[in-house]
């Protein structure tokens, strides 16, 4: 129970990132107010991968970024499952 809430909140941060990235196609979306709480949410995660450089205009920051988090969920299930169920 406890850490399928886990994971559904790291999916649907993982949907949040997603749905935020592929706002910029669209002109103005930022503005609305979906955008908005959507920024709010999202952009302090997203900026501590600013340091990656765009390639061709295309910048591969949210990529990692969810790679990240992908990784951070699993290392947070191996912790649980280590101290709580006595391994894996």
């Amino acid at each position: 129970m406890f850490l399928s809430i886990i994971q559904g909140l790291f999916h649907l941060y993982s949907l949040a990132i997603l749905i935020y990235v592929l706002m910029s196609w669209f002109p103005g979306a930022y503005e609305t107010k979906l955008g908005e709480i959507l920024a709010r949410v999202c952009e302090p995660y997203l900026s501590l991968f600013d340091f990656i450089p765009p390639v061709f205009g295309i910048s591969f920051a949210p990529w990692v970024a969810l790679i990240v988090l992908e990784l951070i969920q699993s290392g947070l299930f191996y912790l649980i499952a280590l101290i709580f169920y006595g391994g894996v």
